[in-house]
């Protein structure tokens, strides 16, 4: 974060009047055009001078085909942790999101329509990870034996979602051995997390492994591998095409569509929003990859049960009105959360 007490009043309001006008029309700003500004109080000379500090600082920058000056990525940070006011969404704006995550649909539903509020609200692209399987609730379990030692999962998770996996197993189960372990599990942790029913089995069996029945290592054996953490990440997004509408260079804006095809420096960058709670700003190379450095990316975790199972936001250009962004984003995730809480009653 930038220090605050590097800028004096006088310095911190140009640079907020000079932001502001930038998200606004997206042309570099001009000392003169500072200078007319109501807000902005100051001789043009002064005006002037302190331009040419805050490019000292590293705030603004000057094109090279322009004598204006547009924000860096520094003086987007300054401006979005210092000079911004946040407003809550208005009543309004919060109904038609209620309205438009419906606790009735499915928890892919969920985030699809998540995605394209996103989107619609910020003109920019929504993104919605899916959420985590291990903290999908269990609703019932079929174990099906096929040839080579390999097992057929059917779960039914939550709202009824169906996934079916083939997993590979040690030894041959036969069909009596399979319906008996997945009778025991859908007696005795039915409406429980995946994630639980698996850390329940394997305990009990470095507990007391050697005096297990049969059936329950069978159980375990199946669960083990049926409810394996180790699964690929993905996320919804919607609106890219939004970011045509923008003035990023074309060729920034082909490498970040690619970006959102091959997906993974974003599930990386996605990932580590999972880490901390509230709302997160990656602004310009703050994200650490190179396809970013002309984005902003603003996210938020949601939760089901007040567990952490996955992430949304938006990206966008740097150039993006913050104020309205980041109480969308939150106001997102707390009703995605909601309804996925919701979903599961």
């Amino acid at each position: 974060m930038a220090n605050p007490r590097a800028l004096n009043e006088k310095s911190q309001l140009l640079l907020k009047t000079l932001v502001e006008q930038y998200i606004v029309d997206g042309q570099p700003i001009a000392s003169r055009m500072l200078a007319d500004s109501a807000s902005v109080s100051v001789s043009p000379a002064t005006v002037r001078n302190i331009m040419s500090e805050l490019e000292d600082l590293g705030y603004i920058s000057s094109p090279h085909t322009s004598a204006g000056r547009v924000p860096t990525a520094l003086g987007y940070r300054f401006f979005v942790d210092t000079l911004i006011e946040v407003s809550p969404m208005d009543t309004f704006d919060l109904a038609s999101l209620n309205r438009s995550l419906d606790p009735d649909m499915s928890s892919q539903e969920l985030v699809e329509s998540a995605s394209g509020i996103l989107s619609e609200f910020t003109r920019m692209a929504g993104l919605v990870t899916i959420p985590k399987r291990d903290q999908a609730t269990l609703r019932h379990v079929d174990f099906l034996s096929l040839e080579g030692n390999r097992v057929l999962v059917i779960l039914v998770l939550d709202d009824h979602e169906v996934q079916n996996r083939v997993i590979y197993t040690k030894q041959d189960y036969s069909e009596i051995q399979l319906r008996e372990a997945s009778n025991f599990i859908n007696q005795n942790f039915n409406g429980e997390a995946l994630g639980n029913i698996r850390d329940r089995l394997v305990s009990a069996m470095r507990l007391d492994r050697e005096s297990m029945s049969s059936l329950m290592q069978t159980t375990l054996e199946v669960t083990d591998k049926a409810f394996d953490r180790e699964e690929i990440s993905d996320f919804v997004v919607k609106g890219q095409e939004n970011l045509l509408a923008t003035n990023q260079a074309l060729d920034d804006i082909r490498q970040l569509f690619q970006a959102f095809s091959m997906k993974g420096d974003i599930l990386h960058l996605l990932d580590r929003c999972m880490e901390s709670d509230g709302v997160q700003l990656f602004i310009g190379n703050e994200s650490g990859y190179e396809i970013l450095d002309e984005c902003s990316v603003v996210t938020s975790p949601y939760h089901v049960d007040g567990n952490l199972v996955g992430v949304l936001g938006v990206i966008g250009p740097t150039r993006m009105a913050y104020d309205r962004v980041i109480p969308i984003v939150d106001a997102t995730a707390r009703l995605l959360s909601a309804a996925l809480d919701n979903n599961r009653r």
